[in-house]
């Protein structure tokens, strides 16, 4: 009885105080979700040909793009690699003279 007599009596922004943290971590998962998806979807149309749009010659510069989709990605923890596998170990060997 008497924790809802508690929570009756907290003010209006002793209730948002509380739910604040959790909203903004959701917020922030959503906003980098989309522009996960805006990026992703500004590299995919690069290199789809749509009868619609008709494009440059040059296609277009997706660097600016690029950069954001790989930095969005990474706070996710995800990483974008060239490599066949990644789990090289540095070569630690020294060569002696």
């Amino acid at each position: 009885m008497e924790q809802i007599n508690k929570e009756k009596n907290k003010t209006l922004l002793e209730k948002v105080q509380e739910n604040t943290e959790d909203g903004l971590q959701v917020l922030g998962t959503f906003v980098r979700l989309g522009v996960v998806v805006w990026s992703g979807f500004i590299i995919t149309l690069n290199y789809v040909d749509l009868p619609m749009i008709k494009k440059g010659q040059s296609g277009g510069d997706i660097t600016f793009v690029a950069s954001v989709f790989t930095g969005a990605l990474a706070t996710f923890g995800l990483t974008t690699s060239n490599t066949k596998s990644t789990n090289q170990k540095p070569d630690t060997k020294k060569k002696e003279e």
